[in-house]
């Protein structure tokens, strides 16, 4: 039985999630996986995804994954990076495609006319370095307020439910940029890609007991 099974359904970086995962767990066995049956019997689930929602919903889909997923969402340790977290919702404006439906609430997509403070016009995709700030959660321990993360994405999700929110960051306004839920933590970043502050809380992700 692996320790984490990183899923691998044709859409994430799954080779810089596995090297940080090993990085921060040097003696765990890590697997990357298209397999349900791995996925089911692994202690810990990491869950990456990137480029868009309905390509990834599809090839989910197409490697029988959906229901590993599932039940790895709400019975073990699970985190869901980028596309990863927006897929845990109802429903994304990316496509008008319907999620896995796990967590309430929808993703919607930067407004196409935004600008800072200064007046200057504001690129989507988001990418780049922002600043987090979080709540109280075991995966943010060590991890400083407002300690910055790295982004690339269009769109953002809006949960129903206030309670699941556990970070914030600006873009100019405040959008959720991580969520909690039980044995459930996803976030919009990449830990895998944000130095310090990321390689800590996959570290946190690692030792954590829901």
């Amino acid at each position: 039985m692996a320790d984490v099974a990183v899923v691998d359904y044709g859409m994430g970086n799954l080779r810089s999630v596995e090297q940080a995962m090993r990085k921060v767990a040097p003696a765990a066995e890590i697997v990357v996986t298209d397999d349900a049956d791995t996925i089911a019997n692994a202690g810990r689930v990491v869950f990456p995804g990137q480029g868009a929602m309905p390509d990834c919903m599809r090839e989910l889909d197409a490697r029988g994954l959906r229901d590993a997923v599932l039940l790895a969402a709400r019975s073990k340790p699970f985190l869901g990076i980028c596309i990863g977290l927006q897929m845990l919702f109802e429903h994304s404006d990316e496509g008008d495609v319907i999620g896995l439906g796990i967590l309430h609430g929808k993703v919607v997509r930067f407004a196409s006319h935004m600008h800072d403070a200064q007046g200057n016009k504001l690129k989507v995709p988001h990418m780049g370095w922002n600043q987090v700030h979080h709540g109280q959660h075991p995966l943010w321990d060590g991890i400083a307020q407002d300690a910055r993360f790295y982004f690339v994405h269009s769109y953002y999700v809006q949960p129903q439910d206030a309670s699941l929110v556990q970070a914030t960051s600006q873009y100019p306004r405040s959008f959720v940029c991580a969520v909690a839920k039980d044995n459930l933590f996803a976030v919009q970043f990449h830990p895998e890609k944000s130095s310090t502050a990321g390689l800590k809380l996959l570290q946190n992700f690692v030792q954590w007991n829901p």
